[in-house]
């Protein structure tokens, strides 16, 4: 049986009509709204005995009890990479990550992940709000996918990019090759992504229980049989730049879940031909607008290379 710490919270007459979350992330300059929620979501918090939801609106007056939960230790054992760091301070660190890397451990991959270097690179001062398999990560890209990823190193930096992921104030530039000419310099895809009803590991643009998903595109360069193009992301699903290019006829070059013709494709890359090139965000302290730009890889490179010399 676990060991809960439980503390009991009056609420004040002025704070009628605030909401349950709000006031209790309130009690506590430590916690943090996400882990408030979580709190709410497994019935840790109760308003006069009974258990609301975050959005619960407060009459004033009620007697809030809280039962914190024991801190889980972290089982994973630091590992020694050599990790290509783009920014790092002691709030916000910014990793370029390479191709064929996973970002945290799930089942099947329990080692060699980028968490396990941020915890020997960091020290382990990372964000615990993601949980203990997830420190400090506020938002991922696919093992086959390259490029920055922002990693939170403090709880307030957690909240505030996570916060800002939400606004889509996050500037996330992708570079990527799709099969196929593209006639459009420009185009917007505004399809909404959910789990693809006819296979359950993959995603798809669906009419029923999707998430809205906008990705901007615009044409960077034409060959014969592909297009080189950059893309914005205003929102951040689960392979929306896969999904939404091949919604629209034009699947990643490489891409072995979405594209048909990854494996004859001629040209040798372990995966999708996508880059997050660019990344801004503003610092979760300072609010300084950080901007930076990560090249595109070497493989990749040599894909791009290849396709314009066969031309």
């Amino acid at each position: 049986m676990e060991s809960v710490e439980q503390l009991t919270f009056g609420i004040e007459e002025n704070q009628a009509g605030e909401r349950l979350d709000k006031a209790v992330t309130s009690f506590d300059e430590e916690w943090s709204r996400v882990r408030v929620q979580e709190w709410i979501a497994e019935g840790r918090v109760t308003v006069d005995g009974i258990v609301k939801k975050a959005n619960y609106r407060l009459r004033g007056g009620e007697q809030i009890i809280v039962q914190i939960p024991p801190i889980e230790e972290l089982n994973m054992t630091p590992e020694p990479m050599n990790l290509d760091i783009a920014y790092e301070d002691e709030e916000v660190i910014v990793v370029n990550k390479p191709r064929g890397m996973v970002v945290h451990p799930g089942p099947g991959n329990t080692e060699n992940t980028l968490v396990h270097g941020l915890l020997h690179h960091c020290r382990g001062q990372l964000s615990g709000i993601g949980g203990v398999a997830r420190p400090g990560i506020v938002h991922r890209i696919d093992k086959d996918t390259s490029g920055l990823l922002m990693v939170a190193k403090t709880d307030r930096a957690h909240q505030s990019l996570v916060q800002q992921l939400k606004d889509h104030s996050v500037t996330r530039r992708y570079i990527a090759v799709v099969n196929g000419i593209i006639p459009h310099e420009k185009g917007t895809i505004d399809a909404p992504i959910g789990r693809d009803p006819k296979n359950r590991q993959r995603m798809a643009v669906v009419e029923r229980n999707g998430k809205e998903a906008i990705t901007h595109f615009l044409i960077q360069e034409r060959f014969q049989q592909h297009t080189l193009i950059e893309c914005q992301l205003e929102t951040g699903r689960t392979h929306q730049i896969r999904v939404h290019m091949k919604y629209i006829g034009h699947p990643l070059l490489g891409d072995p879940v979405y594209s048909s013709s990854h494996k004859k494709s001629g040209f040798s890359i372990k995966g999708q031909a996508l880059h997050a090139a660019i990344i801004g965000f503003d610092h979760p302290v300072s609010g300084k607008r950080i901007m930076l730009e990560a090249p595109i890889p070497e493989d990749m490179e040599k894909v791009i290379r290849g396709i314009r010399a066969s031309q």
